[in-house]
């Protein structure tokens, strides 16, 4: 795990100057790899590569980068791990394609599979997650590549007559020509989703290298020109396929994802360094673990957070599955005051907007594991490839209501305050199995007032992925604008199962932009290494071919996985409702928060600024406070963009004067 950054100069430039630049970008990300960094240039064509290194894999100077192919062809920086590195080097030297190898470094392999495959046969053939910069000297280009899910991120865009790259936007504006304008349709999604999706950033004439894609640039690009993305793999494709290759036995399946499992965490602990894992007690997380601790000579070293408040508390879950697999098991309760501490920290972390309020305990957690290790697998992507949110459980239930009963149940459900909706949970509750009870019901059933009345189930999903149903309204002069996601989603033709549907839209965007950003951030914030075995390649092409069926089961997601699980933990250690990393947001913000968040929502701030609403905020903020709704999200999607305007606070009064 690393930080790259550099830059095309066409025309050629100055090896000092165009140096001294990349230096400066590349230091603005020392906290992604602190351990060593590296710069390479070439005068004639203008092209400059930086990294900065967390050693992994290889710690000698034979893994440094940028390195250059043993033909002297390419040149790489990179951002990640290929996990199937050394069957790669076993099928290269089987051809008679490997170099002498210098190290056992992943990134030489990679430049070695490039050489003998071509960069679309090499990322093809590669499990893993990366970010890579790589510049052919015959063909005179520049080609940028993200991993399938964009678990790395790579930005890319012009400033002046030089095209960048970096792994985060601060390492742009280091840049001496850099100008910022905010992307107003940019804000208008974030306030949606709580994100910027791809392949927008925050910023104007700056994109994200959208997931399974690459970019190439010739050396005499011209100014400004950002060429269409390529793709070299697509998960929609997959996932169409596989509705004509259906898994058909549950036994099989079991046993068949349980090996694949065991396979990509076998192939992601490879480390030269300290591994452990995250554990909320959750399904997906104890799977992972679970599977590791098979593996392990010794135990694990798993790591958790927790909160006073119960119904956001999973770390007594998470330490019994703990205690029954036997790891080497580190907790630490979180106080608001310490959630407090993180906040100013959070607009430098991210670069953009973003208001997924998970990643304050992502971040302790990360900085929890980074005092033991430097690598932690985790368990994400076990919902959107195995259904594991509500809105898969629920939401076709919801769209089989006739529109006319859905409206009326709307309106029902929206005249219950939160209180009220957790009172009338509470008495249920003891009349009701397990697995249909739901913490934070207020919370949930004033969602559902919102989605139910939706008119198709096209708008249902919509509105379940929400935060603001109508964010052109919220943002000044807002407006919206297609995602890659959505244009992937757009393009496909013939029917497609209603759940397979849902999992791919997250996949192809919550996943990569929300969760997947939240984490790398998070634990690069602190030199931590993260690693996710449910998108391991193999595990991803299997899970597109297990029916909706072996996924929702009695109203409960995820089955399949489960059965896994419980070959190893009991199943009422793990049987309970998902939590996750979430945090007492709406309390938080009437209580140690609220002095904070009536500062940053004042008014007479919002106004001076022009970037949202005043009235719209003003009156959520009411509401909120007297309990009559709870609008934490909401409001935290402002607060967020009103702390990062804040953070860019000298260039902030210009880029506001663009968009007012």
């Amino acid at each position: 795990m690393c930080g790259i950054a550099g830059l095309l100069r066409p025309g050629g430039g100055d090896d000092r100057i165009l140096g001294g630049i990349v230096r400066d970008m590349t230091d603005s990300l020392a906290h992604r790899g602190p351990d060593a960094s590296g710069i390479w240039t070439q005068a004639a064509p203008g092209i400059a590569f930086g990294h900065r290194r967390l050693s992994i894999l290889d710690l000698s100077d034979a893994g440094a980068q940028p390195m250059r192919s043993d033909c002297g062809r390419f040149v790489v920086t990179f951002n990640g791990e290929i996990y199937n590195h050394l069957e790669l080097r076993a099928e290269l030297e089987t051809a008679g394609a490997a170099p002498r190898w210098r190290g056992h470094s992943d990134t030489e392999t990679l430049l070695a599979a490039i050489r003998h495959w071509g960069v679309i046969g090499a990322l093809q053939r590669a499990s893993g997650m990366f970010a890579i910069a790589l510049w052919d000297e015959r063909e005179r280009t520049l080609t940028l590549c993200r991993d399938r899910f964009g678990e790395k991120p790579l930005y890319y865009g012009w400033s002046g007559a030089d095209l960048l790259f970096a792994s985060e936007l601060k390492a742009f504006a280091t840049h001496p020509a850099w100008t910022r304008s905010l992307d107003r349709a940019a804000l208008t999604s974030f306030m949606r989703f709580a994100y910027v999706p791809a392949p927008a950033s925050i910023w104007s004439g700056v994109r994200k290298v959208p997931p399974g894609c690459i970019v190439t640039f010739p050396s005499t690009a011209a100014i400004g020109s950002l060429p269409e993305p390529a793709a070299y793999w697509s998960l929609r494709d997959d996932v169409i396929a596989a509705q004509t290759a259906r898994i058909t036995s549950e036994a099989e399946a079991i046993d068949e994802l349980q090996r694949l499992l065991l396979a990509a965490i076998k192939r992601q602990c490879l480390s030269d360094v300290p591994l452990g894992a995250f554990l909320s007690g959750g399904i997906d997380s104890s799977t992972v673990v679970a599977l590791m601790q098979v593996q392990a000579s010794r135990p694990v070293r798993t790591f958790s957070i927790g909160f006073r408040e119960g119904a956001f508390d999973e770390a007594a879950d998470a330490a019994q599955v703990a205690a029954h697999l036997g790891t080497d098991h580190t907790e630490l309760y979180i106080e608001p005051e310490t959630a407090r501490d993180v906040i100013p920290l959070l607009p430098g972390m991210y670069d953009e907007p973003f208001a997924d309020s998970s990643q304050i305990p992502t971040h302790l957690v990360s900085q929890l594991a980074r005092r033991q290790v430097t690598v932690a697998l985790s368990g994400d992507g076990g919902d959107e490839l195995f259904g594991g949110y509500n809105r898969h459980v629920w939401g076709g239930h919801i769209a089989a209501v006739p529109a006319g009963l859905r409206a009326a149940m709307s309106l029902v459900l929206g005249t219950l305050s939160p209180a009220r909706a957790d009172a009338i949970a509470s008495l249920a509750q003891p009349l009701l199995p397990e697995r249909l009870n739901v913490r934070r019901a207020g919370d949930q059933m004033a969602k559902l007032s919102r989605v139910i009345g939706a008119r198709s189930t096209e708008e249902l999903y919509l509105r379940l992925c929400s935060i603001d149903d109508d964010p052109s309204t919220t943002v000044v002069a807002g407006e919206e604008q297609k995602s890659w996601a959505s244009r992937q989603m757009a393009g496909i033709s013939g029917p497609l199962d209603p759940l397979d549907r849902m999992t791919l839209a997250d996949s192809l965007s919550y996943l990569t932009d929300d969760v997947l950003q939240k984490v790398d951030r998070a634990a690069m914030a602190v030199a931590l290494e993260t690693r996710v075995p449910f998108l391991d390649r193999d595990v991803v092409q299997f899970a597109a071919k297990v029916p909706p069926a072996m996924k929702i089961r009695d109203r409960r997601g995820k089955w399949l996985v489960r059965q896994v699980l419980h070959r190893h933990v009991p199943q009422q250690l793990v049987d309970r409702p998902k939590t996750g990393f979430g945090i007492p947001l709406d309390a938080w913000l009437r209580g140690p928060l609220k002095g904070w968040t009536l500062d940053l929502l004042s008014p007479a701030r919002l106004k001076s600024q022009g970037l949202f609403d005043a009235a719209i905020v003003e009156g959520r903020v009411r509401e909120h406070m007297i309990g009559v709704r709870n609008h934490g999200h909401w409001l935290w999607n402002v607060l967020m963009a009103q702390a990062w305007l804040d953070a860019w606070s000298v260039e902030s009064r210009s880029m506001v004067r663009k968009i007012a």
